[in-house]
C-alpha cells in the first residue's frame, strides 16, 4: 500500500514531468481507441457482407482452350454443361448457398409483348421469334427490391406464373386468367418435325419491375417487364442458369476439383466473382488499411518517444531511488513503484483518452469512407460495364458501403486496456533496468 501512496505522491510532486508523458500517452491511446473502434467496426461488416453474399463462382467456356484443342481434334462443338451436371455441382459441402434458374425464350398467340411488332414477330433465325422470357425460381430481384407482388400471390406450384403490371394491363389479363406460351426452336429444329414446348400457366400474381433493361437490342425478350416468372418445375427441360456461392474465396481450387470429378471439361474455367465483393466492400477495406497503418507507425514511434521521456525522468531520480535504496527498500519495490507511477498516468490517460477517441472515431470514419469511395466507384463502373458488354442478364443492384456506425466493443475496450498496459509497461521496465544497475553508494557519491 506504501508503494501506491508513494507513487501518487510522486505524481504530483513531478507535475511538469508527469503532464509532458501523460500528454503523449494519451495522444497514443486516443488514436489506437480511433484506429481500433475504425478497423474492428470494419472487419465486422465485411465478415457480415462476406457471409451475407459468399463469393460468387462462375463457370465460363475457355475459348483459347477450346479452339486449341479443337486444333488437336480432342474437342467438338457439342462439349456443353448438362442440367444434370448443374444440379450436382450445386452438392457441395464448400458452398454457402446455390441458386438453380430456369430460363427459356417464348412466345404466344395470344399475349402481345410490350414493344411487340409484326416485324419482330415474323422470325429472325427462329421458326417463330420469341417475344418474352421466362424464368423458373428467378427470385432475385424480389430479394433485392426491384421487383414487388402488388397483388397475388408468389406461385408456388408447377403451372402458376406472375407477370408484370405493364403486361397484365396491355393484354386485359387479371388474376386466375390462363394463358399460353410456346417454347422457340430453331428453323432447322422445325425442318425436322420438333414442335415447340406448350405451357399453359395460371396467372397467380402481378408485379411491378423497377429494374432496367439488360440490353438495347431492340428485342422484346431484353424489356424487364416481359419476363413471365414461375417455379423451375413448370419449365423441365429448358437450359438451367446455375449460379454458386462459396463459403470464402480459398475454397476455390477445392471446389474446381470437386466439379472435375463430377465431369465439368477442362474447356470450362472455374472463376470468382471477387470484384463484385470488392466492389461493395472496398472502401471499408481501403479505410482499414489506412487506419491500421496509422495506428502501427503511432504505436512504434509513440513507444519510443516514452522510453526516451522515461529515461531521461528516471536519470533525474538518480538521488532519489539511491535514498531509497540506502534505507533498505529492496530493486523489486523500486521498480515496483516507478512501475506503479507509469500504470496510473496510463489508467487516468486511458480513461479520457477511450472518451475522447469514441467521440471523433464516427466523424473521422466518415471522412476517410468518403475518400476511398471515389476510388472504388471507379473500380465497380468499369466491372458492371464489363459484364454489360458481355451480355450477362444479372443485373447487380449492390452499391459500395457509403456509411458505416462505429461502435466501442467489449473487445475493442479490452484491446485498448492491454496496449496501454503494454506500452506503460515498455516505458516503465525500460528505464527502471538502467537505474537499478547502480548501487545506492555509488548513487549518493555522484549526487555529492
Amino acid at each position: 500500500m506504501y508503494i501506491i501512496q508513494n507513487a501518487l505522491k510522486n505524481i504530483v510532486r513531478n507535475k511538469g514531468r508527469n503532464i509532458l508523458l501523460g500528454a503523449i500517452i494519451f495522444a497514443i491511446i486516443s488514436t489506437t481507441v480511433v484506429a481500433l473502434m475504425i478497423t474492428n467496426t470494419s472487419d465486422r461488416i465485411i465478415d457480415e457482407y462476406r457471409g451475407q453474399f459468399g463469393i460468387e463462382v462462375t463457370i465460363e467456356r475457355n475459348t483459347q482452350t477450346f479452339v486449341d484443342m479443337r486444333q488437336r481434334g480432342e474437342a467438338s462443338l457439342g462439349i456443353t454443361i448438362t442440367n444434370e451436371q448443374y444440379i450436382a455441382f450445386a452438392d457441395s459441402d464448400l458452398l454457402q448457398r446455390s441458386v438453380i434458374m430456369n430460363s427459356a425464350m417464348v412466345y404466344s398467340e395470344t399475349v402481345t409483348a410490350i414493344g411487340q411488332t409484326e416485324e419482330l414477330s415474323a422470325g429472325h433465325g427462329f421458326a417463330i421469334a420469341p417475344t418474352m422470357q421466362m424464368h423458373g425460381n428467378n427470385w432475385e430481384d424480389f430479394e433485392n427490391g426491384h421487383r414487388v407482388l402488388v397483388v397475388g400471390e408468389m406461385p408456388t406450384r408447377m403451372g402458376e406464373v406472375i407477370i408484370s403490371e405493364e403486361l397484365a394491363e396491355l393484354n386485359g389479363i387479371d388474376l386466375g386468367y390462363t394463358i399460353r406460351l410456346y417454347g422457340t426452336v430453331m428453323e432447322q429444329a422445325a425442318a425436322m418435325g420438333f414442335t415447340p414446348p406448350v405451357y399453359d400457366l395460371i396467372v397467380t400474381g402481378i408485379y411491378f419491375c423497377s429494374a432496367e433493361n439488360v440490353g438495347t437490342w431492340g428485342s422484346t425478350t431484353m424489356i424487364r417487364q416481359n419476363e413471365v416468372l414461375t417455379v423451375s418445375e413448370t419449365m423441365p427441360g429448358a437450359a438451367i442458369i446455375a449460379r454458386y456461392y462459396l463459403r470464402h474465396p480459398s475454397y476455390l481450387d477445392a471446389f474446381e476439383q470437386e466439379l472435375r470429378a463430377k465431369g465439368l471439361h477442362e474447356i470450362f474455367d472455374v472463376i470468382t466473382d471477387e470484384h463484385l465483393f470488392n466492389a461493395i466492400v472496398g472502401p471499408v477495406e481501403g479505410m482499414r488499411g489506412i487506419v491500421m497503418t496509422f495506428m502501427i507507425v503511432v504505436l512504434v514511434l509513440g513507444a519510443i518517444i516514452l522510453i526516451l521521456l522515461s529515461s531521461i525522468a528516471i536519470r533525474e531520480r538518480k538521488y532519489e531511488i539511491g535514498v531509497l535504496r540506502a534505507m533498505g527498500m529492496k530493486k523489486a519495490k523500486v521498480a515496483l513503484g516507478l512501475w506503479s507511477e507509469m500504470i496510473i498516468i496510463t489508467m487516468v490517460c486511458l480513461i479520457i483518452g477511450i472518451f475522447v477517441g469514441s467521440l471523433v472515431a464516427q466523424p473521422i470514419s466518415t471522412e476517410l469512407l468518403a475518400q476511398q469511395e471515389e476510388n472504388t466507384q471507379n473500380i465497380q463502373d468499369a466491372f458492371f460495364a464489363g459484364r454489360a458488354i458481355a451480355g450477362l442478364s444479372r443485373v447487380v443492384n449492390d452499391d459500395p458501403i457509403t456509411e458505416i456506425n462505429v461502435t466501442l466493443g467489449i473487445d475493442t475496450i479490452l484491446q485498448i486496456v492491454v496496449i496501454s498496459l503494454l506500452l506503460a509497461s515498455a516505458a516503465g521496465l525500460a528505464a527502471i533496468s538502467r537505474i537499478t544497475k547502480f548501487e545506492p553508494i555509488k548513487i549518493l557519491m555522484e549526487r555529492n
